[in-house]
């Protein structure tokens, strides 16, 4: 057996992908692993699928260039996460980005890509530092609720949504907090959440805090955890505001309810909705304080930033929102965590 190693310092870029393409597209592999967290895992995605063609991703990325349709043939993909966050072992899209003025976040999709076998194992997350398990466990909270609310979301995600949120509700904080001792318990939990979140993301989409995420995270240097987990508590009270005004019926008020009664454990009334609501809310608010997760500002947003990154945030993460946001609306979520 021999194998090449690549390192993936960062979010991965197109550079990063074509370079690797490049030197290694002459030999025959087996296999690409993709072993850390979600870029490495989109790296060794994007790598994986054009080890064979021996083109450019910027053929298939969307929203940039041709857009052409991926062929194949792909490398068998092995996907081994070390953090509980992304769930990219359960996609098919690579997520690559150019960081700057003119930067993009944009994915490289298609079923091909998908993973032939995804090891999760919780033993792999014991050296995970406090600010990814922060992160990234944020990140996969993230996933869960939106696609709960999304417009896409079906009884079988739903399922699995609410799933992942009790786990995360009993073992996020707990492993974050936890300064000594065994945490395996809290570990698993977040490994199967993550992995939920792939699988619900996948299905049904997702809403405005990804939406956010991909010019937050083009035009700053800002990792992506941060950005959802920074942004959570005030794209749901966003949400939450403008379906009362605009669409009382929707169902998703109904969906952020039960995830209030869920994060409460039976501290609130059960009969009300409107305490749930509020009990979620604080609870989002509560989780943001205690894993102590940095304003935007911290990476250079300020408030003359908000009519760019709101132009180019309404992709296809915001298009399943469970509401059409206005601008001021989507201003005023990132507005609130400068």
């Amino acid at each position: 057996m021999t194998w090449n190693v690549i390192a993936v310092p960062g979010e991965p870029s197109p550079e990063l992908v074509d370079q690797t393409v490049i030197q290694f597209r002459s030999d025959v592999f087996d296999a690409v692993i993709g072993i850390g967290g979600g870029s490495a895992l989109d790296a060794a995605k994007a790598i994986a699928g054009l080890l064979k063609p021996g083109n450019s991703v910027m053929d298939h990325l969307e929203g940039v260039g041709p857009e052409l349709a991926y062929q194949g043939p792909n490398t068998p993909f092995i996907a081994i996460p070390t953090t509980a966050g992304t769930g990219s072992e359960a996609t098919k899209n690579a997520v690559l980005s150019v960081q700057g003025e003119v930067g993009f976040k944009k994915s490289f999709r298609d079923e091909k890509l998908m993973a032939e076998y995804a090891l999760i194992d919780p033993d792999l997350l014991a050296s995970c530092p406090t600010t990814a398990v922060a992160a990234n466990g944020m990140d996969a909270f993230t996933q869960l609720l939106e696609s709960l609310v999304s417009t896409k979301a079906n009884p079988l995600t739903d399922a699995l949504a609410i799933s992942g949120i009790q786990h995360v509700r009993d073992s996020l904080l707990p492993w974050y907090e936890q300064k000594e001792g065994e945490n395996v318990q809290f570990r698993s939990g977040m490994a199967y959440a993550a992995l939920l979140s792939g699988i619900t993301l996948a299905q049904a989409g997702l809403g405005s805090v990804h939406g956010l995420a991909s010019p937050l995270g083009a035009f700053f240097p800002i990792p992506h955890g941060v950005v959802c987990g920074t942004l959570l508590a005030e794209a749901t009270r966003i949400n939450i505001e403008a379906l009362r005004a605009r669409q009382p019926e929707s169902p998703a008020l109904a969906k952020y309810a039960q995830v209030g009664h869920l994060l409460a454990q039976g501290k609130a009334d059960h009969k009300d909705d409107e305490k749930a609501l509020a009990s979620l809310l604080r609870h989002l608010q509560d989780w943001t304080q205690r894993l102590d997760l940095p304003r935007l500002g911290q990476f250079g947003v300020t408030e003359a930033d908000l009519p760019r990154i709101v132009a180019h945030s309404r992709g296809s993460s915001m298009r399943t929102n469970p509401i059409a946001l206005r601008d001021d609306e989507i201003a005023a979520i990132v507005r609130a965590r400068l």
